[in-house]
């Protein structure tokens, strides 16, 4: 996998700024980690590879944030259409962390707002930042509590038209920080297509015929299914029952 990395052509950080693609549709998919060297090697004509300082595969650090009773959780298990999210991410590589406010409305499209912060610690965050929150959360900050820790490897491609940005996270662990469980992801990847709408992408074209069909999956929800006991999943387990045909949780 990393020689194939290596021979694809590079994309800096700054190259990036014009393909955020913050108001978008997302395809999830989940695929065994054997196919990533197939998907590499039939995109490498069609696709740049980010790289930052050298760095081809980032390591991502992201707490996710919700009430005590997990109201975020289960508006997504209840399949409510108009979501939110809200996390804490650092990129470890480029020494950034973000703080970000997910929204999906009930049409399918995502729009991510973040703001740098210095913390990952959501009651810590200064004055203006917390007006910023205010201004984008339909939660109190004074409601919210840390939930989960999820941590990964990430590769990201981007079309040459740069309309198009494709994400894979690789090696998936999740720490709950209320129960203490811990869990991963097995020998998986989730890719995930990002686009400004449903226009011809030549990454569809490539999973399709390596068999890899679209799933619905949400890390923060499938990482705290798995650890914690207590709370009511019954509509994700045959999602995770789904997973364990295409690897061993």
């Amino acid at each position: 996998m990393l020689s194939v990395m290596t021979d694809m052509t590079p994309i800096s950080l700054a190259g990036m700024q014009s393909v955020k693609l913050m108001n978008r549709i997302d395809t999830k998919f989940v695929a065994p980690t054997r196919l990533l060297p197939d998907i590499l090697r039939l995109a490498q004509q069609d696709y740049y590879i980010q790289d930052i300082d050298g760095q081809r595969l980032a390591a991502y650090d992201t707490l996710y944030y919700d009430t005590p009773d997990l109201q975020m959780y289960l508006r997504h298990h209840d399949r409510q259409l108009r979501r939110q999210k809200i996390r804490i991410r650092t990129y470890i590589d480029s020494h950034t962390t973000f703080l970000e406010v997910k929204n999906k409305n009930n049409k399918g499209r995502t729009k991510k707002k973040r703001i740098v912060v210095q913390t990952n610690n959501l009651q810590d965050i200064d004055t203006e930042q917390r007006e910023w929150f205010t201004g984008k959360s339909q939660y109190d900050i004074s409601t919210l509590q840390p939930q989960l820790y999820t941590r990964f490897g990430r590769i990201t491609l981007v079309n040459r038209a740069k309309t198009e940005r494709l994400t894979i996270d690789t090696a998936l662990r999740w720490e709950n920080v209320q129960t203490g469980q811990t869990a991963t992801f097995g020998d998986a990847v989730i890719i995930e297509l990002k686009r400004n709408g449903y226009q011809p992408s030549e990454m569809l074209d490539i999973l399709r015929s390596l068999r890899i069909k679209p799933m619905k999956i949400s890390k923060y929800c499938i990482g705290t299914a798995l650890t914690n006991p207590t709370i009511k999943s019954n509509r994700f387990r045959p999602k995770l029952r789904q997973l364990q045909k295409i690897t061993i949780l």
